[in-house]
């Protein structure tokens, strides 16, 4: 397994073997005490599975405190552009972004460490998009950016996404007041 550092400090992407024969492949998607070690002692309590259409964007999302998400990203099927924005107050990086191409080719697996806002879009149809959570869900906890906060200017590479209306109405970052 390959860690692949970003310029963004504890956000990394993770390449892992995969063994290919004639069969087909295989690949370990995880291993508690290997992720566990890379990841700075996280422990996954929720996993969470998305289908979306091509074009589709989810995001930008995260989870506030005391409810903090750190999410272990894949696609399972198709590809996406992922995004992770850092939100950590004290972050020499606060309202950068990261990206990476996840692909059902690739493989590869994108921590968003808690105080990110995360986001995707699907690149093709009918993609299965995983991840593995830090923490539960809590609804009254969620909270958004808006995904082309001009402040921001994610190049998402989609002039007109298919969003949910919750997505369609998230505040600007020069409007937010992190809890990171």
């Amino acid at each position: 397994m390959e860690i692949v550092k970003t310029f963004i400090k504890d956000l990394i992407i993770i390449k892992p073997d995969v063994f290919f024969d004639e069969r087909g492949y295989f690949f370990e998607s995880y291993n508690f005490e290997k992720f566990r070690e890379i990841l700075g002692g996280a422990v996954f309590v929720q996993d969470n599975e998305s289908k979306s259409q091509k074009n589709v964007l989810r995001g930008l999302h995260f989870q506030r405190p005391p409810y903090t998400q750190g999410k272990l990203v894949r696609v399972i099927k198709g590809a996406v552009l992922d995004v992770a924005v850092d939100l950590r107050r004290n972050s020499p990086t606060y309202g950068k972004y990261e990206m990476a191409e996840l692909t059902e080719e690739n493989k590869l697996m994108y921590w968003v460490p808690p105080g990110f806002a995360h986001g995707f879009v699907t690149l093709k149809d009918d993609t299965i998009f995983t991840y593995k959570c830090t923490n539960v869900y809590n609804k009254a906890s969620e909270g958004s950016i808006l995904w082309n906060d001009p402040d921001i200017n994610i190049d998402w590479g989609v002039d007109n996404p298919i969003l949910s209306e919750k997505d369609k109405t998230g505040p600007l970052l020069r409007d937010f007041d992190t809890p990171f």
